[in-house]
């Protein structure tokens, strides 16, 4: 008689390595302890699980059909096409820092930092984009030269912690400063997001190595890049990217008709094709899955969504008859592509078993081997580079650089994006896709509230209820987890 697989434990907080080291199976919708269980089994055990404080994302899905269908009633506009494809370009941005940020919230740490940083990664962008490569001139010598003093200390301290890309990023960074090519669109992004790789390196180094509080640290570093922005820039000054074809169509450019059917083709079959293949492998070799009938529902209903979309999109939205604005838009697959990557590294890598394992139990976690050192300062590494996509992408939306750049709501809205999704302020739990999640709940309610010409103050307070009400239910889930039986 075959012995049947006892289910992984879920890479929550307060969970031994030992569990967090597979999450998996644990982290489906409906995980369940035999191959056998009927589908209505499977539904019933997936309510007592939700009953036993293990949420996940639902409470900010169901709030996200609660806010579009209380706004699509008050507003005419806020469902046309047009106002969809502007929302997903104005929250892309700060969804991107988000999806960075979760990293960090998994091991129960805080990147307060992550805004400024991106505005630094976006100053230098502009700068080299302006002054055509030239950041020596743009800069003068002594800043110029700290510059480069930084992005070295910070391959220094990558090497020392055994952060190989940390040390590529913060190389490469000092290649391109010191190559002086000309503008060239490329360049510039792959600078901008070197210079972020290189800022994380010395945020994860002051963390982990020498042990301060990352909310110090980070609160530290919040200020000063904010002073590294005005220093780049000036007080008062902007840099104007909107005349670069390339940079300015990262936000604001579609795809065409024929390249949106192709993602569609790309996201959806990728998505049947990987969890089709992963649950007939697990049914094949006699591990834990959800039901068949379950998994084809998922992805047929995924596609279905997806297909509509695409659809819609490629129609013409422009509101002038004479203007034809038609495709997906461009932050779209980034986000996708980001979001794929992101997952993959936490579910399917060592490397992510790792820092949920980290995130559950620091301790234990050590115990069994794993180098918590470098674990903690790499996800700030991976933050900051990250964070200076959302740069290129909230850069792209404005056309231009200021010196409030990352600054203001920038980095509330993202970590709000991450905890509103359903990633836990107090590690362990949480998943790359929440920050999407999180980040669509916020981009509705400051898109929504701007169609009802509400003042920045009534954005604000309601976007700070959201994210209390999100930290609210968050504590609840946990408390109402660790006092269900085991």
């Amino acid at each position: 008689m075959t012995e049947t697989p006892a289910k992984p434990a879920s890479p929550e907080g307060g969970k031994s390595a030992a569990a967090a080291l597979n999450p998996s199976a644990a982290i489906t919708d409906f995980g369940i302890d035999t191959t056998s269980m009927s589908t209505r089994e499977a539904v019933g055990d997936y309510f007592s699980r939700l009953k036993a404080g293990q949420l996940g994302s639902l409470p900010a899905l169901l709030g996200l059909l609660v806010l579009v269908i209380v706004f699509a009633s008050l507003s005419d506009t806020f469902l046309t096409m047009n106002n969809i494809a502007n929302l997903m370009a104005q929250g892309a941005g700060k969804a991107i820092i988000a999806m960075g940020i979760v990293f960090v919230l998994l091991l129960g740490e805080i990147d307060l930092s992550a805004g400024t940083a991106s505005g630094v990664t976006a100053a230098v962008l502009a700068m080299h984009y302006v002054r055509n490569g030239n950041l020596l001139g743009g800069m003068g010598n002594g800043v110029f030269i700290a510059f480069l003093v930084v992005l070295a200390v910070a391959a220094l301290l990558g090497v020392i912690l055994r952060i190989w890309a940390g040390v590529g990023f913060a190389v490469l960074a000092i290649a391109l400063v010191l190559s002086g090519t000309a503008a060239n669109a490329w360049i510039e992004m792959l600078l901008a997001i070197s210079v972020g790789g290189a800022i994380g390196v010395l945020t994860g180094f002051l963390v982990s190595k020498i042990g301060m509080p990352s909310f110090v640290v980070t609160l530290a570093l919040f200020l000063a890049w904010q002073g590294v922005i005005l220093q780049f820039i000036g007080e008062g000054g902007t840099l104007g990217i909107s005349t670069s074809d390339v940079l300015f169509k990262v936000a604001n450019g579609n795809l065409s008709t024929v390249g949106s059917w192709v993602l569609f083709l790309i996201a959806a079959g990728g998505f049947a094709a990987v969890t089709l293949g992963q649950h007939f492998s697990r049914l094949k070799r006699g591990l834990v899955t959800q039901p068949t009938p379950m998994v084809l529902f998922k992805v047929g209903a995924i596609g279905v969504v997806a297909a509509v979309a695409t659809y819609l999109l490629t129609l013409n939205r422009a509101p002038n008859p004479n203007i034809v604005i038609s495709g997906v838009p461009y932050v779209v697959p980034i986000v996708l592509g980001l979001l794929v990557l992101g997952t993959y590294v936490l579910n399917r890598t060592q490397y992510g078993r790792h820092i949920y394992a980290v995130g559950g139990n620091r301790e234990a976690a050590r115990r069994a081997g794993i180098n918590v050192e470098k674990i903690r300062a790499s996800v700030f590494v991976i933050c900051s580079a990250v964070a200076a996509v959302g740069a290129i992408v909230y850069s792209s939306k404005v056309g231009s650089v200021d010196p409030q750049a990352g600054g203001l709501n920038t980095l509330l809205f993202a970590v709000g994006a991450a905890v509103i999704g359903g990633t836990s302020l107090f590690g362990g739990k949480g998943r790359v896709v929440d920050a999407v999640i999180g980040g669509l709940v916020l981009a509705v309610v400051e898109n929504a509230l701007g169609l009802l010409k509400q003042s920045a103050a009534v954005v604000n307070i309601v976007t700070g209820l959201v994210l209390l009400l999100a930290a609210t239910v968050d504590a609840l889930s946990r408390r109402r987890a660790a006092a269900s039986p085991r």
